[in-house]
């Protein structure tokens, strides 16, 4: 079932790599200090995925001067998901969702991603975007189905200016 505007946000607790080593990030714990942004993208090391965040990267102070704390989730290892901002330039916090749970609680995993490839890579989430206030309600949602389409960021940005 996917999440819908006005839905709760289901909470997560997924692994990031830090300077320190894997840490965890539980969106319970950051909801209040900031609107939160979650963007999904397929897979590290893509081309789409790799432009889509070093974008995000570059005006990062954009979402920041909305009050916003932006977070990329792949199902990629956290220490794959290290390797590609460390040869991107990637700055945003990457989450690894790596058993895809995230990705199905909200409703983004593909059942077989690239089927016309005859891949079968269940699990892998769609490119996406949430928006989740500070209340931790869902207040945008923009869902792709082919991996190539991205979310449109200046509806994600008008929403955040109105919270």
């Amino acid at each position: 079932m996917s999440i819908k505007v006005g839905d709760t946000a289901p909470d997560f607790t997924l692994v990031t790599k830090t300077a320190t080593g894997p840490a965890l990030v539980k969106l319970s714990d950051e909801i209040g200090k900031s609107n939160i942004v979650l963007l999904f993208v397929p897979m590290a090391f893509t081309s789409v995925c790799t432009a889509e965040f070093c974008d995000i990267s570059q005006g990062i102070s954009a979402y920041e001067a909305l009050d916003a704390k932006v977070f990329g989730i792949s199902g990629d290892s956290p220490f794959a998901q290290e390797a590609w901002a460390q040869k991107e330039g990637i700055t945003l916090p990457l989450l690894s969702d790596y058993e895809h749970d995230v990705a199905r609680a909200y409703g983004v995993a593909y059942e077989q991603f690239l089927p016309e490839a005859n891949l079968i890579m269940g699990g892998v989430p769609k490119r996406s975007a949430f928006v989740i206030d500070k209340q931790g309600i869902v207040r945008f949602v923009d869902v792709k189905d082919h991996p190539k389409d991205l979310p449109d960021f200046e509806a994600l940005k008008t929403t955040l200016a109105s919270l």
